[in-house]
């Protein structure tokens, strides 16, 4: 999922956003649903929104669905630009460079 952060804010690219379906998958609405509970903003077309005070928790939920083997890693590993300096210490486990 490809991300940037500004001003301590981590967005999450609306393309990328996991979609939720009614006859869709349980793992991956369960995915959906807590992606957007955390979330500081979630509109549809728009980035996901989430203020560093949710990172940890974001960074073991991304962990607990990437070991959960349901979904790929596209999914559920940011992907930050490559131009991008440090990526932050919390998300060393669940990112990488796109």
């Amino acid at each position: 999922m490809r991300v940037k952060i500004e001003n301590e804010v981590l967005f999450l690219h609306h393309e990328d956003v996991p979609e939720y379906k009614k006859t869709g998958s349980i793992v991956r609405n369960s995915y959906f649903w807590s992606l957007k509970s955390i979330a500081g903003r979630a509109r549809r077309y728009t980035d996901w929104e989430y203020e560093q005070e949710v990172w940890f928790a974001l960074a073991r939920m991304l962990m607990s669905f990437t070991e959960s083997g349901y979904l790929g890693l596209k999914e559920t590993v940011l992907e930050f630009p490559p131009n991008y300096g440090e990526i932050p210490a919390v998300f060393n486990l669940v990112s990488t460079w796109q």
